[in-house]
Order: structure tokens, then C-alpha cells, then sequence
């Protein structure tokens, strides 16, 4: 364990049991945060009109046959 992590064991560990959870969910909440914020453009939508771009070239790629099973799209997903 680093100096860095004790220190923050430490400190949740001192802290009443009630907002040691709430620090838990906050960090929790940092980690997903931190997860979007470096996942690929493709996999994120930054707007409503990010959305409905997405929709559309999701839409025109089914219209032109270019489509996958579910199979392929969830390994695709896991080598991202």
C-alpha cells in the first residue's frame, strides 16, 4: 500500500460510518467520471445533436446492411 493510499484508508477509517459510505459513492462516482471522460468518441455522446449524429449514421449503416450480431458488437466492445 502506498503512503498516498494509507493516508486515504486512514482517513475513511476515522470518518462516522455514514459518510464513510458517501465518500465510497464519491469516489465511486470519480471512477466512472474518469471512465467516460477516456472512452472512445464513438462510445460517448457529448450532446443532443451528438445523439441524433449517432442515431442517423446507426440508421444509415442498417439502411446499407452494415451490421453486426450481438455477439460481435459485445467483443468489439470488450477489445475497446
Amino acid at each position: 500500500m502506498t503512503v498516498k493510499q494509507k493516508r486515504l484508508y486512514d482517513t475513511i477509517e476515522s470518518l462516522p460510518e455514514e459518510l464513510s459510505n458517501k465518500v465510497i459513492e464519491y469516489i465511486e462516482y470519480l471512477k466512472s467520471s474518469y471512465s467516460l471522460n477516456s472512452a472512445p468518441d464513438d462510445l460517448t455522446i457529448k450532446n443532443d445533436e451528438d445523439l441524433l449524429n449517432k442515431l442517423k449514421k446507426g440508421m444509415e449503416d442498417t439502411d446499407n446492411g452494415k451490421v453486426c450480431t450481438i455477439e460481435e458488437a459485445f467483443e468489439e466492445a470488450k477489445q475497446i
